[in-house]
């Protein structure tokens, strides 16, 4: 198992490395790229990854703590039964990437793509997920509450049994949703009520 510890990275090209089972502890990427590279069981802790390419990489079963990838790019890449435990994602593109099994523990992942995402069943407890489009997500039976969902795009997602209560839905357009077997509690269903022009008294 090979360590990387305080060390910086700028526009450095890792396209198709071999980093299975490597540590990362607070080291900053700047717009390097990833593409294809395995990255299968990696833990890294406190890092920066800025503007990074990860397109096509294994990062299946690697495990993140507190780290932050901003603005980058995970299309296709590999992320089934990876851990991200208080990390900041905003801005990060997950296009047809695989996030099955992911492990989502609080953290930051307002205005990333995660359109068509499979997070069925996923505890999403807390999560900030600020104008996020989770259009045609797979949200079933998933656990919402207390999530920031402000302006998140929503439409056409599958929210049955999903349990919303005390999360934050301020701009969410419901009459894109299905909200069939969604558990919110009284505020929630007083906006609801609005939304389709129910006068509350």
């Amino acid at each position: 198992m090979s360590e990387y510890t305080d060390r910086e990275f700028m526009e450095v090209d890792f396209n198709n490395g071999l980093f299975s089972e490597y540590d990362f502890h607070h080291c900053t990427f700047t717009r390097c790229r990833f593409r294809g590279a395995h990255l299968e069981e990696i833990n890294s802790t406190g890092c920066q990854f800025i503007d990074c390419d990860f397109s096509g990489a294994q990062l299946n079963a690697s495990i993140h703590t507190r780290s932050a990838f901003t603005n980058c790019r995970f299309t296709n890449a590999n992320l089934f039964v990876s851990k991200f435990e208080e990390c900041k994602m905003i801005g990060s593109d997950f296009a047809a990437a695989n996030l099955d099994g992911i492990t989502i523990v609080r953290g930051d992942w307002s205005y990333t793509n995660l359109r068509n995402a499979n997070l069925t069943k996923q505890s999403l407890r807390g999560v900030m997920f600020v104008e996020a489009d989770l259009s045609a997500c797979k949200l079933e039976k998933a656990d919402l509450r207390d999530a920031d969902l402000t302006r998140a795009r929503l439409g056409n997602a599958l929210l049955k049994g999903a349990d919303l209560r005390g999360a934050v839905l301020g701009g969410i357009d419901f009459k894109s949703i299905v909200m069939l077997d969604v558990r919110i509690d009284a505020i929630q269903a007083v906006d609801f009520a609005r939304s389709y022009g129910a006068k509350i008294q």
